[in-house]
């Protein structure tokens, strides 16, 4: 667990002044530090192409982007490995930070955050309203999605897990088609 000690929990807005680099988030008012390996790299890359590409593939099927912060509440500022806002909701370059909740979080399995990954911040954003949840596990070579069967259900009513022999969709990515076997084979 890399998380910074602070005396007592801060709030998003304490963590937003703070100004910090890249690779922190707060999480129930501790600051938690990123350490990503090599694995999880690979992992995002070839999920933010697969995202790229059928975004451009045809109009208004919105923006993927790397980390970017979300304030998800008043103690905590989430930056998911990878997200995808709908053309609706997607913010501009010039949008004020930090930015809204996507439609869709990706995060992927990393040991300094994983258990915050599967635990508090699952649990906030279910509790915020995020349609969307991908927990990618490379470990397990494994990917969990959590949704929402309907806009207005409040929890996660949907819980998926995809193996090597699985192929992805979305209800939210209509077209978008995801081999998993590939996605895991980090040669």
């Amino acid at each position: 667990m890399n998380a910074m000690q602070v005396a007592q929990p801060i709030t998003a807005e304490e963590y937003l002044a703070l100004e910090l680099e890249r690779g922190t988030e707060l999480v129930d008012g501790q600051i938690v530090v990123n350490e990503p390996r090599l694995p999880h790299a690979l992992l995002a890359t070839r999920l933010l192409v697969a995202l790229s590409d059928w975004t451009r593939t045809e109009g208004n099927r919105g923006l993927v982007t790397l980390p970017i912060d979300v304030r998800l509440d008043a103690r905590n500022v989430y930056a998911p490995d990878l997200l995808w806002y709908s053309a609706a909701r997607a913010p501009s370059a010039d949008s004020p930070w930090p930015y809204p909740l996507p439609d869709l979080a990706i995060e992927i399995r990393s040991p300094s955050t994983w258990r915050y990954d599967i635990g508090t911040k699952k649990r906030v954003y279910e509790h915020e309203g995020l349609p969307e949840l991908w927990l990618v596990d490379g470990d397990a070579r494994v990917l969990r999605v959590f949704r929402r069967s309907a806009p207005a259900t409040p929890t996660f009513d949907v819980e998926l897990e995809f193996d090597r022999s699985a192929t992805l969709t979305s209800p939210l990515l209509p077209g978008f088609a995801l081999d998993v076997g590939p996605l895991f084979d980090l040669r």
